[in-house]
């Protein structure tokens, strides 16, 4: 059997670094899992990236691996390895953790008993989501008892209302398989996604609200949008660019409700026409105005 060029198989060079080589199998993982790909040779692939994988992320593994000559046989390199791992404790790589991993990323609170690992990931959701709650359908992988290849699973995950950014919601049972066919947890962490018209500070909401000039001079009754529906608002007479509004406890939700605050913008007209212009020469003629004074 001649050599095999784990390297080549990961596409990576001889002196990559080790985020390199995990960065490059968790491409090919996911581009050839059986469970998802549709290509011919498809499991063959994972097989060689999961081998590839094994050696040249651990760092005892892969120092034997470039020591031995080009001409080298598999067998003699796996039985001289056995061989050096009589003298010593490292941990062999574990194809399904490390899957996993490479997927979700270990949890902190990981358990290395008879539970299996726990695992996090991200998950992400409108505003509005946060604010009222909502129902997530996910598709995750879930390691088999006896196997190394996942099985792909759908679950049902209900974000509760006033949830906020950094938040996890922790699915019991859904992590990594333990020794005794326990599971460990699977950790969400929750990110609220940038809102087109909202901005959230602590618990208050903040949105701008674009004038003319003659309502900001003359007052209007607007309805504005927040989170629980529109409401009416009374923009004073002489309001000010800059100026903000509040309408109490329109903000998030929880023990101390936060507050909605109306950014007031005042949007000139272009003088583009000869009548604007001259309306413009005699609001100029007929209120005289320094905004400098």
């Amino acid at each position: 059997m001649n050599r095999k060029d784990y390297y080549k198989i990961l596409g990576v060079e001889a002196s990559a670094t080790p985020l390199e080589i995990k960065t490059a199998y968790r491409k090919l993982a996911r581009k050839y899992h059986p469970d998802v790909s549709k290509e011919a040779n498809a499991e063959e692939k994972f097989k060689e990236a999961k081998e590839a994988y094994e050696i040249l992320s651990d760092t005892e593994k892969r120092d034997a691996y470039d020591s031995f000559a080009p001409e080298y046989q598999d067998d003699n390199f796996q039985q001289q390895y056995a061989n050096r791992q009589q003298y010593t404790n490292h941990e062999t790589a574990d194809f399904s953790r490390d899957f996993f991993e490479s997927i979700f990323g270990a949890h902190h609170g990981q358990k290395r008993n008879a539970a299996g690992q726990d695992y996090s990931a991200d998950i992400e959701i409108s505003l509005e989501e946060a604010y009222n709650g909502t129902e997530k359908e996910l598709h995750i992988p879930i390691e088999v008892q006896g196997s190394n290849t996942p099985k792909t699973q759908t679950l049902k995950v209900k974000v509760p209302a006033n949830i906020r950014s950094g938040q996890k919601i922790r699915l019991a049972h859904q992590g990594g398989l333990g020794s005794d066919n326990v599971r460990g947890d699977l950790y969400l962490k929750v990110n609220i996604a940038k809102h087109p018209h909202f901005d959230v500070i602590g618990n208050d909401i903040y949105s701008t609200l674009a004038l003319s000039p003659w309502e900001a001079a003359l007052g209007v009754t607007l309805s504005i949008p927040t989170l629980s529906g529109n409401v009416e608002m009374k923009i004073p007479p002489n309001s000010q660019g800059g100026q903000k509004l509040r309408l109490k406890n329109r903000g998030l939700r929880g023990k101390l409700a936060g507050d909605q605050y109306v950014v007031l913008k005042i949007v000139i007209p272009k003088a583009d026409t000869e009548s604007a212009k001259e309306l413009y020469k005699k609001m100029a003629a007929e209120m005289p105005f320094d905004p400098r004074g």
